[in-house]
């Protein structure tokens, strides 16, 4: 999870496409250059370990764009594909 937001701060579309599980993952992303990621508050994770191969991550990530501030709240699932963590969907 901590990757994915770096990459976003960074702008790292790629890293954010390869990080994204192959049944969920767009064909395109198009990051939104105006907002500018300054933080991320991790507020709650299950699963996630060496020895689980699904698990989440509940989280706020804190942005500014058009001179506000704003955040995203989200919780995150992630499972292992091919060996490596990667995003599969928001949890309603």
């Amino acid at each position: 999870m901590r990757s994915r937001y770096a990459a976003f701060a960074v702008g790292d579309g790629e890293y954010l496409l390869r990080t994204w599980h192959s049944s969920t993952r767009p064909a395109e992303l198009r990051l939104d250059d105006s907002l500018r990621w300054t933080g991320l508050d991790v507020l709650a994770t299950s699963g996630g370990t060496a020895f689980h191969t699904a698990g989440t991550v509940e989280f706020v990530a804190h942005y500014r764009g058009a001179g506000e501030a704003g955040e995203q709240r989200e919780n995150s699932r992630f499972v292992r594909e091919d060996g490596a963590w990667v995003y599969v969907d928001a949890l309603p």
